[in-house]
């Protein structure tokens, strides 16, 4: 162990040397984005990427829209087209089409909960550095705003000349200055919170000491969490748009939500102007409750799996809504998930074939489903097992709509543009290794096929990764884990099978370094 330790400090002293990249990394820093996280370089794969865009451009004269679906707590086995689908009682042939017509990401990571991944989506940040590294839940009282010295994906669109929209769930603030429109949507129309944060007001049957208590009850509500339906424009106040009377409501929440953006998508094609829409989906976060018109729909039945069959029907609709709009080929679309699947709600949650799920750093909490199209751009038939991290569609997005010059240099960026990954026929991930921060705690890194624990968060009963987990660190040294012949972490590979302990281990060190130069923000939001 001491040898280990020794190695790792030595090469520690090295990565210090040559900017925090150890000979088992391909990346490299940019000269002059010393801030950034660093990536494989890929010259000619870029130029590719840069042709086809300016090809675009050229015979549209318009800058390319962007669109992403959002889904809440989808797990990773859940799509058809990532092995679950009909075969596990919910066919998705929407998000399946789209996949098979585009790019599928079988190695795409999120954060392990859904404030942190919603706020990295939109900052290419890692959220310890935003100081957004949990829920915001009733009852919390942060000390500062998050989002006062940050830099949003949507203000920089929007000074870009985009028309900047969220539909759906935001759950990154609901004080003043933190709403969607305070931090740079020009429009937002949807819920603050997760269902669970809305239904369980009214649900007698599962929170019959909530409902049934008008004390408590009464209590809850003085907590101001957001339940009700809202709406507001930049620079305009937010109003209320419906109030929330009931399951009901929130059991319509999505098709209120795909109402909402068709309208917008017939705006878009009307304007003219170029478009980023974020339709976040409320379903299928617990706790979930069937549609009207979806009820049953499901081969399987319940509320969870008929919210699945839902989503992905609104998918099909707005895309084609896109496609009767002739907007489609100058869009690019991502389809994903916000983190792993929430296993604590069983049987109200997702799939996913990995070990663990949401507020994990195991496989299960961040690998979730990632699927790049833009017809005519992306090829057909297209699947990598290359790294893709969330973050990524921060820089992305902002290159393909043409600022990449726009990208922060004063503070760390963790994303790396992986435009031409996505584009190229035969594109190659920029990224070698992956990061995960479980709240304040750094708990792995992946590097290829090789995954390594310095903190770890189990469940005490299988599947309550949250509500009935613990956290603990390795003992002699880090747990070492190869995916490709190990997906399911079971054993570790370690010093006796593996060579790289160390040089993963100082990988990391290297890491945690840039939080001395870029310290975090504390806001408030401990454990």
């Amino acid at each position: 162990m001491r040898k280990i330790l020794l190695v790792a400090f030595l090469l520690l002293l090295f990565l210090k040397a040559v900017a925090q990249v150890t000979p088992l990394s391909k990346a490299k820093i940019i000269e002059g984005k010393e801030s950034w996280q660093p990536a494989i370089p890929n010259p000619a794969q870029d130029k590719i990427a840069a042709d086809m865009l300016a090809a675009l451009k050229k015979k549209t004269g318009k800058t390319p829209n962007i669109v992403w679906f959002v889904i809440d707590d989808m797990g990773f086995g859940d799509p058809g087209c990532y092995g679950g689908g009909a075969s596990i009682g919910a066919a998705t042939p929407n998000i399946d089409r789209l996949a098979n017509q585009g790019l599928k990401l079988t190695s795409t990571y999120s954060q392990p909960t859904c404030t942190p991944t919603r706020s990295a989506i939109l900052t290419g940040r890692i959220p310890y550095r935003t100081g957004l590294t949990r829920p915001i839940l009733a009852g919390d009282k942060l000390t500062k705003n998050p989002w006062a010295d940050e830099i949003s994906l949507p203000t920089l669109l929007s000074g870009a000349g985009y028309k900047t929209v969220l539909s759906g769930k935001w759950h990154i603030g609901e004080l003043e200055g933190m709403r969607p429109t305070e931090v740079g949507f020009d429009e937002w129309y949807g819920w603050y919170a997760a269902e669970k944060e809305i239904t369980q007001s009214f649900d007698k049957r599962r929170y019959p000491d909530l409902v049934l208590d008008t004390f408590k009850l009464a209590a809850y509500n003085k907590l101001d969490a957001g339940k009700d339906l809202m709406f507001g424009t930049k620079g305009g106040k937010i109003i209320t748009k419906k109030v929330t009377t009931g399951t009901d409501d929130i059991a319509e929440g999505d098709q209120t939500l795909k109402k909402y953006s068709l309208e917008k998508i017939k705006e878009f094609a009307k304007s003219g102007k170029p478009f980023f829409l974020e339709h976040a989906f409320m379903k299928v976060h617990a706790d979930n409750f069937a549609s009207k018109e979806f009820e049953g729909k499901s081969a399987s039945k319940y509320p969870y799996k008929d919210g699945v069959v839902e989503v992905d029907a609104i998918i099909g609709e707005l895309v084609a809504e896109l496609e009767k709009e002739g907007l489609l080929e100058n869009t690019f679309i991502f389809i994903t998930s916000d983190n792993g699947p929430q296993e604590d709600s069983w049987p109200d949650g997702g799939y996913t074939p990995f070990h663990g799920g949401k507020g994990t750093a195991w496989e299960g909490g961040t690998r979730v489903p990632g699927i790049a199209y833009w017809k005519g751009m992306i090829k057909p038939g297209r699947e990598s097992a290359e790294l893709f991290d969330l973050m990524d569609l921060f820089n992305t997005t902002l290159n393909i709509a043409g600022i990449a010059n726009k990208i922060p240099t004063d503070r760390y960026i963790d994303g790396i543009d992986q435009t031409s990954f996505l584009l190229a026929d035969k594109g190659e991930s920029k990224r070698d290794r992956v990061y995960t921060w479980v709240e304040g705690k750094f708990s792995s890194i992946r590097m290829y096929e090789y995954k390594e624990y310095f903190q770890f968060t189990n469940a005490e009963r299988d599947m309550m990764n949250i509500d009935f987990s613990y956290t603990g660190q390795p003992g002699l040294a880090p747990w070492l884990f190869n995916l490709y012949i190990d997906p399911k972490e079971r054993m570790p590979v370690g010093h006796r099978l593996n060579a790289w302990t160390a040089v993963m281990a100082a990988e990391a060190k290297g890491h945690a370094a840039t939080f001395r130069k870029y310290p975090p923000k504390d806001v408030g939001l401990g454990q």
